[in-house]
């Protein structure tokens, strides 16, 4: 019996963890138990899951939310805000954080739960794009693991059990291609948020769908592969696989390649970050070989989708690039929903803000989260200024 906090319950990814763990009475409890601001949702999982430990960490939830909870929910401890939310990934009773935050506040509670001596299940690629190499030196130090939950990430990591790590040639870092493969930029000039928002294969968060529609999700998950496996940005090579099938493989010195293939379907890299080194079964429709028409593979068009290069000279430039490429994503992507943008200035403004950017050391959270603040900052007064001009 694995003791599971999940940590971003009502997101996407968070809901499926939640299903796979009432399929999994035997083998997982939910003890901690956190979520924004869907608090309506929030109470159906507490009421299911009865976790010891909850928190609501929307800063604009408020008192009254927070007594509510705890008077209909009398066994549970509720704690409130991003502090609550650092609390409970420190000092939580339970084994294993899945965290399924979305954005850089998934950061601090990786940290937190990592000084507490917490594995990982990682779905928020933001806390190894941001602080990555200090993360990843502290779990190996700890003797802790960090498992991807990224369909990509997990497939990678399924992949490289064929061999030594010494032994790997390069990685080849799958992606769909998001709704608008094969459009030119011309044709992207008039995409709306509804488009952005419909992916083919895959049913993910708004945030995550409109990142898989720049490409700038393929950007942020090749620096998250150099981080978490320790690969060089050349031998990381992008392959888009229209269909989702194959997921991520991994080629060895030998001319191997390992692949993983499944069907798109999230529950399944997340039931297998759960359950490493076992496997259990997942509630996942297998892949029926005599209905696939076939399997396709592209090279990425980084011209038109210019997030992907912007990402590769990131990775490359190291120290806080990725902290400001994913920075200014982020607020530029939420601006993008909210109709204030159209969707090719958000590739526009993320060149002006690492043209700009100036390059400084990050060696710990608090250096990370400063930095993200100034480019979040800097990126909306840009927008501001040009959206008046």
């Amino acid at each position: 019996m694995k003791k599971i906090g999940i940590f971003g319950a009502t997101g996407s990814v968070g809901v499926q963890t939640v299903h796979i763990a009432e399929k999994n009475p035997d083998k997982l409890r939910v003890t901690v138990l956190t979520c924004g601001r869907n608090t309506e949702l929030f109470r159906t999982q507490l009421r299911k899951l009865k976790p010891a430990l909850a928190v609501v960490s929307a800063e604009q939830a408020g008192e009254s939310t927070i007594q509510a909870l705890a008077k209909e929910f009398p066994r549970t401890e509720f704690l409130a805000g991003s502090d609550g939310l650092a609390q409970a990934a420190e000092k939580g009773d339970y084994d294993v954080m899945l965290n399924a935050i979305s954005g850089i506040a998934g950061l601090v509670p990786t940290w937190r739960a990592i000084c507490g001596g917490k594995d990982i299940a990682l779905a928020n690629k933001e806390t190894i794009v941001t602080g990555g190499e200090f993360v990843m030196a502290e779990s190996r130090k700890r003797g802790l693991s960090i498992i991807p939950v990224d369909s990509e990430h997990s497939a990678i990591f399924q992949c490289l059990q064929s061999g030594p790590a010494t032994a790997v040639a390069r990685i080849l870092l799958c992606g769909s291609g998001g709704p608008f493969r094969g459009y030119t930029e011309e044709r992207l000039n008039g995409v709306t948020v509804r488009q952005a928002l419909t992916h083919p294969n895959w049913k993910m968060g708004r945030k995550i769908t409109v990142d898989s529609a720049t490409m700038m999700n393929k950007g942020l998950e090749l620096i998250e592969t150099g981080r978490l496996f320790g690969i060089a940005e050349d031998r990381i090579e992008i392959v888009i696989q229209p269909q989702s099938i194959i997921h991520s493989m991994v080629e060895y010195a030998d001319g191997a390649v390992i692949a993983q293939l499944g069907s798109p379907d999230m529950k399944g890299p997340i039931s297998y970050a759960l359950s490493f080194p076992e496997r259990w079964p997942a509630d996942v429709a297998p892949l029926d070989f005599r209905k696939l028409s076939g399997l396709d593979f592209e090279p990425p068009d980084e011209k038109t989708f210019s997030c992907l290069r912007l990402a590769r000279e990131a990775m490359r430039a190291g120290g806080s690039s990725p902290i400001a490429l994913n920075a200014a994503n982020e607020i530029l992507v939420q601006l993008f929903l909210e109709g204030k943008i159209r969707f090719l200035d958000i590739q526009k403004h993320l060149e002006r803000t690492m043209d700009l950017h100036v390059q400084t050391a990050a060696p710990d959270v608090g250096s990370i989260l400063r930095i993200d603040a100034e480019v979040r900052a800097r990126v909306m007064e840009r927008v501001h200024r040009a959206c008046s001009a």
